[in-house]
């Protein structure tokens, strides 16, 4: 007889949109960046990183809308956080594997 699998297609589609949204090389520095900072507004994103305001606040965006990060409002500026540092190993994880 075999295993039951443990995850749903619901939850493994999920996921994949999540691994998407992190599937750049930009957007893992911002995660790891905003593990170390706790919090950055786009202006620091985009110095550190050396590119484009538009392009950072892209990444920034997608990293959003896929939950990745969240924004508070203060004043004309948006501060970018982590919902969860959880996100940070998925470096770890990668760095053992690649």
């Amino acid at each position: 007889m075999p295993a039951e699998l443990s995850y749903t297609f619901q939850f493994l589609e999920t996921a994949t949109e999540v691994l998407r949204a992190v599937a750049h090389p930009h957007r893992l520095l911002i995660i790891e960046m905003l593990h170390q900072q706790k919090s950055m507004n786009v202006t620091e994103v985009y110095e550190r990183l050396g590119i484009e305001q538009a392009v950072a606040s892209h990444h920034l965006r997608i990293l959003k809308d896929r939950g990745v990060v969240q924004v508070r409002r203060d004043g004309k500026n948006s501060n970018y956080s982590l919902t969860s540092d959880e996100y940070f190993k998925f470096l770890a994880v990668l760095e053992k594997v690649v």
